[in-house]
């Protein structure tokens, strides 16, 4: 896009009237090119990727969720996870809801007082404009408005049911990515939230020490893109 700025930049009027119109058309064109790879650019940038490295019943595995940030999904939940993953929040974190016929849920910290510190960071609520597929990722929330922090889940089945209700997906487990996904330990609902955010990881590793576990998460960085 720069080398056809610069081409733009230097076209000069020729002393011919005639050149001047073909000079003026290929102008326009070079616009409209330009425009509209400036376009495709935007689109592109609309999408980003994190990595998940995790510990599950069969051992070490990672997947990766495409994330998009266009308005077509929820843009602002978008921003939030990247918010958190930038952060560092979901490094050495547990899985501590699990149901198979239904989805998998994450994102209370293993450190109390990070918990404490995003506890009161709400995002506003926003229209649902994806359903809950299997393999999609929703930030979880209560029944209050505005009440989205740091929890999500990937949902393993049809969970359309939740559309209704506010929780609107933002990103996708990409690939054979549910195959890792679906051997997170199977904890059910036994966990007690208020314990691990009162206590975090000493709570969860003295009580549930079979629960599957995020080493980490990352943003993966955009590939260059080629020169022209």
């Amino acid at each position: 896009q720069a080398i056809l700025a610069r081409r733009w930049v230097s076209c000069r009027p020729p002393p011919l009237s005639q050149d001047n119109a073909h000079c003026s058309t290929s102008m326009a064109r070079l616009q409209v090119l330009c425009l509209a790879l400036g376009a495709v650019a935007s689109l592109v940038s609309a999408d980003y990727r994190v990595k998940f490295e995790v510990e599950t019943t069969d051992g070490p595995g990672e997947f990766t969720v495409l994330v998009h940030e266009g308005d077509d999904w929820a843009p602002i939940g978008a921003a939030r996870f990247k918010e958190l993953v930038q952060a560092n929040f979901y490094d050495d974190t547990r899985f501590f809801r699990v149901i198979p016929t239904f989805m998998v849920q994450f994102g209370l910290s293993g450190d109390p007082a990070k918990s404490a510190a995003w506890r009161s960071k709400t995002i506003k609520d926003e229209p649902v404009k994806k359903s809950n597929k299997p393999g999609y990722i929703t930030f979880a929330k209560t029944g209050a408005p505005n009440s989205r922090t740091t929890q999500l889940f990937i949902n393993y089945v049809d969970n359309s049911r939740l559309d209704g209700m506010g929780f609107a997906p933002f990103g996708e487990v990409e690939g054979d990515g549910m195959a890792v996904v679906k051997k997170i330990y199977n904890c059910g609902e036994k966990p007690n939230q208020g314990q691990i955010q009162a206590k975090g990881n000493a709570y969860l590793d003295e009580s549930f020490p079979k629960l599957s576990k995020i080493i980490r998460a990352t943003v993966v960085p955009e590939a260059k893109e080629q020169e022209l």
